[in-house]
């Protein structure tokens, strides 16, 4: 079982950073893809970004250029780092670890705001 605990959301003003981190408990973090989605009000859930146990990165095309996820294995912990935050990046983020499906595990999620 892999407990995921996030932090680092918050207010920001558009055009402002801010990065989340989520840490892992246990010892198999450093085998497990890791990444976030997101979740709008009154929208479904969003992929965001993900990366692979070997650390390669993917992203949706809307943060592409401005999110950047990273993983520290030996500190079990993964990193989305945002730049350029807009608006429409307001939602309550979710980190994931593991593949789709009932193995996957969550974080408590996180609310990202950002003011225009």
């Amino acid at each position: 079982q892999v407990q995921l605990v996030e932090s680092g959301g918050g207010l920001v003003q558009a055009g402002g950073s801010l990065r989340l981190s989520c840490a892992a408990s246990g010892n198999t973090f450093s085998i497990l893809s890791v990444g976030w989605y997101r979740q709008a009000p009154d929208k479904q859930r969003e992929w965001v970004t993900g990366i692979s146990a070997g650390g390669d990165p993917v992203y949706t095309n809307s943060v592409k250029g401005r999110f950047t996820i990273s993983r520290d294995n030996a500190k079990n912990t993964a990193y989305l780092q945002m730049d350029s935050l807009q608006p429409d990046d307001t939602a309550v983020y979710y980190c994931y670890a593991g593949p789709a499906g009932p193995r996957r595990f969550w974080g408590q999620g996180t609310q990202v705001t950002v003011s225009s």
